[in-house]
């Protein structure tokens, strides 16, 4: 049985799974943390921009997804509830070794250790995946599907995917090399929007417009102490912006911060302090809810 916990989370069959962010006032929001543990687990954990942050018990929502210690990379994770199977996940993608797969699944499966179905090879020196599904309001179906890829040589890669699944119109851009870790943050029907942080601490919003050549618009928005985090996750927080957690590993630590709509060295970033939880698995993620885009710029 579904049933609503205010605007911020649903919970279906004993799992807490993230809704749509929840803004009133201030802006206090709530993010989804979805993370892959080291036994192959889906789980979720609520955090909330209160100060300091409010942090939700970390939920199983599948157990055994992928087999121990497989997933070296995620993409954000789409669900959606369902009145027979109590959610789906509607798909996101993980490279496993070299190879990229196509997660999908509903409450009701019974499946264990299966990542989903291979699409390709080739992915070993790939460190940064995402996908950018794009639903504006009053659209029926996605407008469009961007996936991107960063190579550990700091190419930039985009593939669009078709209605069918099919991957085209490869896009690439180099000198993205500095780069640790990124995050998107602003979705439109004409862009992407998204947030990285260097090796060397600055702070840069990557604008890449969906028209073809790729050309990548880069500007700076803090120029030093953001090196810490290896991994970076964002969700829409109604007007304001988005909700940003960044997570370093070599503290298994995480802090919140709210960010305005991104405007250069202008762009406000408000701390709400260190998040009060371990964050001990290595691939973490955002569950996203559809027709829910991100609106960080």
């Amino acid at each position: 049985m579904l049933k609503s916990i205010g605007m911020a989370a649903v919970l279906v069959a004993g799992s807490l799974l993230p809704g749509t962010a929840m803004a009133a006032g201030n802006a206090v929001c709530g993010m989804g943390l979805g993370s892959v543990t080291a036994g192959g687990d889906h789980r979720n954990q609520e955090i909330d921009t209160t100060v300091p942050p409010t942090v939700g018990v970390n939920n199983l929502v599948k157990a055994k997804v992928y087999g121990p210690g497989q997933v070296r990379v995620s993409t954000t994770m789409t669900w959606e509830a369902d009145e027979d199977a109590g959610f789906i996940v509607e798909g996101g993608f993980v490279l496993i070794g070299d190879g990229l797969y196509r997660t999908a699944y509903s409450g009701t499966s019974t499946k264990t250790g299966d990542p989903g179905p291979r699409i390709g090879s080739g992915w070993g020196a790939f460190t940064v995946l995402e996908q950018s599904q794009y639903q504006g309001p009053n659209d029926a179906n996605m407008t469009r599907w961007n996936t991107y890829g960063l190579r550990s040589d700091g190419t930039l890669f985009r593939w669009t995917i078709s209605s069918k699944g099919a991957w085209q119109n490869k896009a690439s851009a180099p000198g993205f090399a500095a780069v640790k870790s990124m995050v998107l943050i602003s979705q439109t029907k004409t862009y992407d929007t998204f947030l990285a942080n260097t090796r060397g601490g600055a702070l840069y919003t990557i604008h890449i417009p969906t028209s073809a050549p790729m050309k990548p618009v880069v500007k700076q928005v803090r120029s030093a102490t953001w090196q810490a985090f290896e991994t970076m996750t964002a969700q829409e927080c109604g007007q304001y912006g988005v909700v940003l957690i960044g997570i370093d590993k070599d503290t298994d630590s995480a802090y919140l911060y709210a960010v305005g709509h991104a405007n250069g060295t202008a762009t406000v970033i408000q701390s709400r302090g260190k998040i009060p939880a371990s964050f001990p698995e290595n691939v973490y993620f955002r569950w996203r809810v559809p027709t829910t885009p991100l609106n960080g710029e």
